[in-house]
């Protein structure tokens, strides 16, 4: 007789995203429930259920050392459908367009 495979180990369908597609089209139905159904799962879980035991603690100069990149202020010339595309996804368009360039960068490498 085959074993059963329990409901909490089926693997679950893999979505296969681009920065491009990111940002290009909405969620369709399916994908909306995937992530409502992980997010309704993941806040019932909390963090209660994570061993931090074997991970060491960071010392003071550990976390003095730690340090985010300094960003660069760059004023860009963009096209206006380029700059409408970004603006229409909200706020936080710079940031969208450093992801957007370090997504080709990262493909470049």
């Amino acid at each position: 007789m085959a074993k059963k495979s329990s409901a909490s180990s089926r693997r679950g369908k893999r979505i296969s995203v681009s920065a491009e597609s990111i940002f290009g089209k909405p969620l369709n139905k399916r994908q909306k429930a995937v992530v409502a159904r992980i997010a309704k799962r993941q806040a019932a879980e909390g963090d209660s259920g994570i061993d931090y035991s074997e991970i060491p603690p960071l010392t003071r100069e550990q976390l003095a050392r730690v340090r985010r990149a300094p960003k660069v202020l760059v004023a860009a010339r963009l096209d206006r459908d380029v700059y409408d595309w970004l603006k229409r996804y909200g706020a936080g368009y710079s940031t969208r367009i450093n992801n957007i360039l370090r997504a080709v960068m990262s493909r470049a490498r």
